[in-house]
């Protein structure tokens, strides 16, 4: 066996060690967890991460069978740049999780929740994501796939006594599992014109347009509810806020890449030729995704459900450069349709990186300061300055201010767009534009949301006593975040090294890379050409470092010496309080009238005895739209099924021997 293999095989068994550590945890005795469930969950990371990168710098493929499985299906492995990526966002990811999570859990050993739970399926859900990532075959991936549902699912309920925690985990297992089935069937369609449900005979097999396009909406639709794409998104603002933070941040961070990873697998390598008209659709779901993901994020004021839709928003900008990728590639066009897949790469490695800092930084204010509502907080930045300060760099980098890393992968995603004119049909020189200008949008919202969310949180003034009282967090916390921290920024101000690296991913998927991207040197981005567009990082840090020591100067030199310091005139009032302080459901207000249109905004105010209440509720309208149908339909089915319960044992041996029946002459045509 090869290094690439120790290494690789290394990275599952880590973590199914880490899981069956995690089970002799207790509250009076969690050592094992701390001490030894979460260091294997780091290092098995760090394996991931290694043979990632292993795989990225081949740039070829190797295979392994495993004697697991079924005498007929055996478990079959294989690694190309493809997996070696998402291994790398994952490992690197699950690495600053696992070092966050020493600290993170002493909450929990304090209080009546369970440790083994949360250290077994820690364990269970990373192997789940490990081995989905290495599957070569339908068979392995589809158990990877279940194992990684059902174990996150537990973790999503971990804190069962809520009864909305309860709601979110039944939910989340639902479409989990519809998910599932919908990529199941896309695996069938494949595998019934290979003969076989090996990758390598699905990637030989070429169906035609009309069963190729059905396992591409079976796919899509499979793994877009996974990567919580709209309007099938409903789950995912209920389920990650009721996981634990760390375990927020690797559902949101790596999570839903692999749901990308799982739909570029079956519809960039096994389906066969790509078509345009698939571009259109995922194009057209992503566009919606990232603007009502943004919406609906720009107004909530519980910080993880924030964080949860802005998920919605970025995997909707990864699923834009997808689809200009599959629309670039069936026009033709594999310069452009590779530059669109490294644009859609990049965001997945960012998104995880700021994304899983900032539940990150959600979790340490929960830790501290025992508060998720926004309109609660105020004034942590004096006392959480280290949280305060990464949750700073997270939230510039979400909303796609230079020099950090957001802002690279969107301009790579526009750069593909402004591409549009080499195309010949004025339906894609139309749509491409209109959603270039609704990822435009979402940026600008994105901004807003998190100048609201930092605003609010860190800013001003305490709110309440437990606020007031928040002290910084441990120093694993702190690391964790730190190390993500530091990714945000690498990535941003050294681009070049980053796209050299992903651009192995098209070349071995479409065998086109990005030639010209380093052409000028690692201080210069030139994603096309040097003549089309270019970007400097180094440059861009270096004037915003000249500009800030600039202004720091003048302001020590002249104005602080002639400012005289005092309370602010307030007409003659009381003295400023934390109610005078604009709030976060103040804050998107203009936004709210705007696009009240497309919220479902309830807003009322109550007079009670004590004075005027104000009330305000927004709730997602694809609940009500798609998710409400289908369970009054299936209400009604279960009431009709209950009437078979007669309690009358001759009426259940009549219907078990009319199915008997029925299924003898099924088998006998």
């Amino acid at each position: 066996m090869s290094a690439l293999w120790v290494i690789a095989m290394a990275a599952p068994g880590l973590a199914l060690a880490s899981s069956l550590t995690g089970v002799f945890a207790t509250a009076r005795r969690p050592v094992p967890l701390r001490f030894l469930s979460l260091p294997l969950f780091s290092l098995s990371g760090l394996a991931a991460l290694l043979c990632g990168a292993m795989a990225l710098a081949n740039g070829g493929s190797a295979t392994l069978q495993l004697p697991l499985g079924l005498p007929w299906l055996p478990w079959q492995l294989r690694l190309d740049a493809l997996s070696g990526f998402f291994l790398v966002l994952l490992g690197a990811l699950t690495l600053a999780v696992g070092i966050y999570g020493v600290g993170y859990v002493r909450d929990f050993e304090r209080g009546r929740d369970q440790l083994p739970p949360l250290g077994a399926f820690s364990g269970l859900f990373l192997l789940g994501m490990e081995l989905v990532l290495m599957a070569d075959g339908a068979y392995l991936f589809m158990v990877a796939w279940e194992l990684m549902t059902l174990s996150s699912y537990f973790l999503v309920a971990f804190q069962h006594d809520h009864a909305a925690n309860r709601r979110a985990a039944f939910l989340y297992l639902l479409m989990g599992h519809v998910s599932g089935l919908c990529i199941l069937l896309a695996f069938g369609v494949l595998a019934s014109f290979s003969g076989s449900f090996a990758f390598a005979a699905m990637r030989a097999a070429h169906p035609d347009f009309l069963w190729a396009s059905v396992a591409f909406a079976l796919a899509f639709t499979g793994f877009g509810i996974k990567a919580g794409l709209v309007p099938v998104h409903a789950w995912l603002p209920e389920a990650h806020p009721a996981a634990p933070s760390h375990i927020s941040a690797l559902m949101s961070g790596a999570m839903l890449k692999v749901a990308v990873y799982g739909f570029l697998r079956v519809v960039f390598d096994l389906i066969g030729p790509l078509h345009w008209q698939w571009g259109v659709v995922v194009l057209t779901v992503g566009s919606l995704s990232a603007l009502l993901g943004v919406l609906l994020a720009l107004m909530q004021t519980d910080l993880k459900r924030l964080l949860a839709y802005s998920s919605v928003e970025n995997l909707g900008i990864v699923f834009i450069g997808l689809g200009l990728s599959l629309i670039f590639l069936g026009t033709g066009h594999r310069l452009l349709g590779a530059l669109a897949l490294v644009a859609a790469l990049y965001h997945a490695l960012n998104h995880a990186l700021f994304k899983g800092l900032l539940f990150m930084g959600a979790g340490a204010i929960l830790h501290s300061a025992h508060e998720r509502d926004l309109d609660r907080m105020g004034g942590l930045l004096r006392r959480m300055p280290w949280t305060g300060t990464f949750f700073l760099i997270g939230s510039l980098a979400i909303s796609g201010l230079p020099p950090l890393n957001g802002f690279v992968s969107e301009w790579l995603t526009f750069q593909a767009a402004l591409q549009t004119w080499q195309l010949h049909s004025g339906l894609l020189r139309t749509l491409i534009p209109v959603a270039a200008a609704v990822l435009a949008l979402s940026a600008a919202l994105a901004a807003a949301a998190f100048v609201k969310a930092y605003g609010v949180a860190f800013l001003g003034r305490a709110r309440t006593r437990h606020v007031r009282r928040a002290r910084q967090v441990p120093v694993s916390m702190r690391v964790g975040q730190g190390l993500l921290a530091l990714g945000c920024v690498a990535a941003g101000v050294f681009p070049s090294p980053f796209i050299a690296w992903i651009a192995r991913v098209p070349q071995s998927l479409l065998g086109s890379g990005l030639p010209q991207a380093g052409a000028q040197g690692w201080l210069w981005l030139t994603p096309v050409s040097p003549t089309t567009a270019s970007y400097s990082a180094p440059g861009v840090l270096f004037a915003l470092l000249v500009l800030a020591g600039l202004t720091a100067w003048l302001v020590h030199r002249g104005a602080v010496r002639r400012v005289r310091r005092s309370d602010a005139w307030d007409c003659g009032l009381t003295p400023p309080t934390p109610r005078m302080q604009y709030t976060a459901t103040g804050f998107a207000q203009p936004l709210r009238r705007v696009f009240g249109a497309w919220l479902r905004v309830d807003e009322q105010v109550e007079i009670a005895g004590s004075g005027p209440r104000y009330r305000l509720q927004i709730a997602d309208r694809s609940l009500a739209l798609f998710y409400a149908p289908v369970v009054r339909v299936l209400d009604r089915l279960t009431r009709l099924v209950t009437r078979i319960q007669a309690g009358n044992l001759r009426v259940y041996l009549a219907w078990t021997l009319g199915t008997l029946l029925l299924l003898l002459w099924v088998v006998t045509l």
